[in-house]
């Protein structure tokens, strides 16, 4: 018989062990110490249609290489070293069904969310495709440094998850897969941003940063340094671009490149019909004619484009690239790279430093949207034939003329009729804005407070066009800021040298420059001439003029909006809402990112996040949120033109 004191021993050791395994259990761990806690993201239900219906490359050889006859090539995403967040969204992560907070709080999420860990279920690949760069056909391209992870179905509907940043794949050419942390945050608040401005984009779930480093040069001068690889967590319904569909180019008459899958015609075939199937399944059943539903669904991406572009020019937003391969396929904001909203208005207003000749432009991108659905169609022959794309092209320039003289309405408040005048009152707007240097966002910001006319006595037209007037010349630039604005950015003895080789050899001339480059040179220094001669009452006194003379015609216009018995006071209550809700209060220009960058570079990513929930709300003043800035630099307002530093900003 056993004694009491080992009894009580056998007693211990066992209550120990059921105390043990509690604490194990409640650390999410098992009885080898092992841990056994669920992820949030284990729960994501991925069913990835795209690697079903899409042929695969068989290959698994590492390294980059041409891929041949398939549209996706697996790829295994290269770990971070010590993951972690930098931001998240948690409106963009609950189309996936998920909670910010959960998310945040989740050890494993960092490591999901950059592709260091593959969830149950996902399928890492990257997508080929090509497309015509800056006008010339580059040949293959692909997801250089973005991977897919899969495709998640919930209730919200069907969502392309990828990670951008990950490492190498089979198109990285002479890159390394990675990205770092200021192109990261830009293209995660530039997502969101323009979200929530209405037009349609892709998604921006997550950054997430570690300790991993690369060596960039970040103005391509010589001195590089080491930053951060970070990855962007991207949702969409498809990546599919316009660039997809020319992995099949026959080979360029200016380049000598052909598509990777030249003569595979089955597969483009293939693709056209996947995307048809699944993101315009209406198209689909409406046709049993092939070529009918062919054209249908290149008109419907047209449509979408043209009322895209017009978006953008609405709000002042240019991408920087509008390569063939950064044309969504379903007419979202795709790629966001070297982006820009527009401060004071120029229409040759040009965001990507690399661009020297202008071509994507802010005046260039509704004619240059159209030639890249002239490409696409050209892709798309024989299931597309070129007479039936060319009648679909004819109805581009009118409908994003439509479009965007419907949204300039609303940013005006011209609510109750449509005048064709309209068209010239627009124009005359803009060409005041670009002669006297205006904010593009705060000046429509501004024009809602200019109000109707009204029939009361004793009303002063002359001091409210006064008023208004000063309202609006606080967003004017000063004669310093044109200055600077007009400046050449070519070197006077290049120009001088062009010049002299336009008139004496024009077939070189055309080889190195363009007219239009050179002149859009001239241009400026001929404006910079006339500033010099000018003094800022001078130029005071034209900007007052300008606005004097286009605030009286726009009373007039409005004057008509209130014939027939209209209730003044409740039309200009609706304009006012109506404005307000069509020009924001704030969008993401290139100082507010700066300051967030700045401070994550240095470890504080609370301003990252703060900008976010600004941007989130754009067409409202949010109490407590109105400065933008880092420990280094002055707080700015949100809403603030940019400062002096800001022009030193280069984005490539």
């Amino acid at each position: 018989m056993a004694s009491a004191g080992a009894r009580l021993a056998r007693l211990y050791i066992s209550c120990s062990g059921v105390i043990l395994r509690r604490s194990l259990s409640h650390a999410g761990m098992d009885d080898m110490g092992i841990s056994t806690s669920r992820s949030c993201l284990e729960g994501l239900e991925f069913d990835n249609v795209a690697l079903k219906k899409l042929p695969l490359d068989p290959s698994t050889e590492p390294g980059v290489r041409q891929v041949r006859g398939a549209c996706f090539s697996r790829v295994q995403p290269t770990p971070l070293k010590n993951a972690k967040f930098a931001a998240v969204s948690g409106p963009a992560l609950a189309l996936l069904g998920l909670d910010a907070d959960e998310v945040l709080k989740d050890p494993l999420g960092p490591e999901y969310l950059s592709g260091s860990k593959v969830m149950s279920g996902s399928e890492p690949a990257a997508h080929c495709y090509c497309g015509h760069q800056f006008g010339q056909f580059a040949g293959q391209l692909g997801d250089g440094a973005a991977c897919y992870l899969g495709e998640v179905k919930n209730p919200t509907g069907r969502w392309e998850i990828q990670v951008k940043g990950a490492g190498l794949t089979p198109y990285s050419r002479q890159a390394d897969g990675r990205k770092v942390l200021r192109s990261s945050i830009r293209e995660f608040l530039c997502s969101e941003a323009v979200f929530a401005l209405g037009v349609p984009t892709t998604r921006a779930g997550s950054v997430v940063t570690s300790d991993s480093r690369v060596m960039r040069d970040i103005n391509y001068d010589g001195h590089p340094r080491m930053e951060r690889c970070s990855v962007v967590l991207r949702i969409a319904p498809s990546f599919i671009r316009f660039g997809s569909f020319e992995i099949f180019k026959r080979a360029d008459e200016f380049t000598g490149r052909q598509g990777p899958s030249y003569g595979h015609d089955e597969i483009r075939t293939q693709m056209l019909d996947y995307v048809i199937e699944t993101f315009y399944p209406e198209i689909h059943q409406n046709h049993s004619d092939r070529i009918e539903r062919n054209t249908d669904f290149f008109r419907e991406v047209t449509l979408r484009t043209a009322r895209l572009v017009a978006q953008w020019q609405c709000v002042g937003f240019c991408p920087g690239v509008l390569n063939t391969y950064n044309m969504s396929i379903l007419g979202l904001t795709l790629d966001y790279g070297p982006f820009g909203f527009m401060d004071r208005f120029d229409p040759d207003f040009i965001c990507n430093a690399s661009d020297t000749s202008g071509r994507y432009s802010y005046q260039a991108q509704p004619a240059i949207c159209r030639w890249n659905l002239a490409r696409l169609a050209e892709a798309l022959v024989p299931d597309l034939p070129p007479d039936r794309a060319e009648q679909v092209l004819d109805e581009y320039l009118p409908l994003y003329n439509g479009f965007y003289l419907s949204n300039m309405r609303k940013k005006l408040g011209l609510l109750r009729m449509e005048e064709p005048e309209d068209e010239m009152l627009i124009t005359e707007l803009m060409q005041t804005m670009h002669n006297t240097g205006a904010d593009f966002t705060n000046t429509f910001r501004s024009l809602s407070q200019i109000s109707c006319p009204t029939q009361q006595e004793g009303e002063d037209e002359t001091e409210t066009i006064k008023q208004a007037t000063e309202l609006l010349l606080q967003q004017c630039a000063s004669l310093e800021e044109l200055k600077a604005a007009n400046r050449p950015t070519m070197d006077p003895r290049e120009l001088a040298m062009l010049l002299s080789m336009a008139q004496s050899n024009p077939a070189l001339f055309q080889m190195i420059s363009d007219r239009k480059t050179v002149a859009r040179q001239l241009e400026r220094l001929s404006r910079l001439k006339e500033l010099m001669d000018t003094t800022a009452e001078q130029l005071r006194a034209k900007q007052t003029e300008d606005w004097s003379c286009w605030i009286r015609k726009y009373r007039q216009r409005l004057a008509r909006e209130c014939e027939s018995g209209v209730d003044v006071t409740a039309l200009q209550k609706e304009r006012v809402h109506v404005m307000n809700n069509n020009n924001p209060y704030v969008v993401l220009r290139n100082y507010i990112a700066q300051n967030a960058i700045e401070a994550a570079e240095n470890g504080d990513f609370s301003e990252v996040q703060r900008v976010l929930k600004v941007l989130e709300k754009p067409f409202s003043v949010q109490e407590g949120l109105e400065n933008s800035g880092a420990e280094a630099r002055v707080l700015v307002p949100y809403d603030s033109k940019p400062p002096m530093w800001a022009n030193e900003i280069c984005v490539t």
